[in-house]
């Protein structure tokens, strides 16, 4: 399974903003819109599409740990990291999945970045305002189900990656991968999960070419899942992946007819349409197998679906699971003898 949980607001509003004066007044929306989006609530959907899937393992993306440091310092050129926990992913998922029955481990994660900004949390005329400090860490994280043994786990950040605007300081927003080897049954295969560059097609191929090549003497099957931010109708970092002889799983789909466009981005960021504005697939399964017959990768039958795609799949509240929709794949994949 990849699913993007979505961090539940919407932070490119805060990378927009060119007057460091204003980031404060941003955030605090940024905030509000945090808080109506509901992380604890659509943990609970996710977890029931886990519970429909079951899968043997699972891509994260955006798994969000916020933290509060009230009153903040960094409006004044503090540095004090804020610590106090508001909203931890991570553990609000786990604990939705084990209420669920669910039996999942973290085996994997990788921090992509660690930012915190002062938040406007009160004016008092004439010129009086008070202000908290905000803290976001980003995490890819693999989840296995209790039945799959897991061994040489290489989580890494890539080497390129988009620097944030000057009035953000040094920060540094990266991206990452976690991979592994993951054992199913009797069959042992190389398990990649990823979250590439949403915004510069340039550095976004140069991670796929990062990841690609960690594994190029790889002889195991390899799975690679995540949010690829690759349109798979034709952009080239989703061209490159199957010159390199990934195959994208859904185009072996055995019930695509159930939803044959498989589409999984993007709701609105406050989750709310109440239309499916889904229209392109970036949330991607792929399978290099290295098993050929009659010039064709055999990767075995699929069976996949998508999830959090349908009206009906809204929580109580009315908020979709995620901006994305998530892939749950069943795959049959060869495994050569040497």
């Amino acid at each position: 399974m990849t699913r993007n949980v979505y961090v539940g607001t919407d932070l490119d509003s805060i990378y927009r903003v060119q007057d460091p004066n204003l980031i404060p007044q941003v955030v605090a929306w940024a905030m509000q819109m945090l808080v109506s989006t509901n992380f604890p609530e659509r943990a609970q959907a996710i977890a029931q599409e886990v519970a429909l899937g079951q899968p043997h393992l699972i891509g994260l993306q955006e798994i969000s740990l916020f933290r509060i440091q009230s009153p903040g310092d960094a409006a004044y050129g503090g540095t004090t990291p804020a610590t106090v926990v508001f909203l931890d992913f991570l553990d609000i998922l786990l604990n939705a999945l084990q209420e669920k029955g669910l039996d999942y481990r973290v085996v994997g994660m990788i921090e992509n970045f660690d930012v915190e900004v002062p938040m406007l949390t009160g004016f008092t005329p004439p010129a009086t305002f008070t202000f908290d400090d905000i803290r976001l860490n980003d995490f890819d994280v693999v989840l296995a189900r209790n039945d799959v043994d897991v061994d040489n786990v290489v989580a890494q950040n890539y080497q390129a990656y988009l620097p944030l605007p000057p009035q953000f300081g040094e920060v540094i927003f990266r991206r990452g991968y976690v991979a592994m080897d993951a054992t199913v049954g009797s069959k042992t295969y190389r398990f990649v999960s990823t979250h590439f560059e949403s915004e510069v097609e340039q550095i976004r191929h140069a991670q796929a070419e990062e990841l690609v090549g960690t594994f190029q003497n790889e002889t195991k099957p390899v799975i690679l899942v995540g949010d690829l931010n690759t349109r798979a109708s034709g952009e080239p970092t989703y061209q490159y992946l199957l010159s390199q002889n990934f195959v994208d799983t859904w185009t072996r789909n055995l019930v695509g007819f159930l939803n044959r466009d498989g589409y999984t981005a993007s709701h609105d960021p406050d989750l709310r349409n109440t239309t499916v504005n889904l229209d392109h697939r970036i949330d991607l399964i792929m399978v290099r197998s290295n098993v050929w017959l009659f010039n064709r990768q055999v990767i075995g039958p699929v069976l996949s679906f998508v999830v959090g795609d349908e009206l009906r799949d809204m929580t109580p509240s009315g908020l979709w699971p995620s901006d994305h929709a998530g892939v749950i794949a069943r795959l049959q994949i060869p495994v050569r003898h040497n």
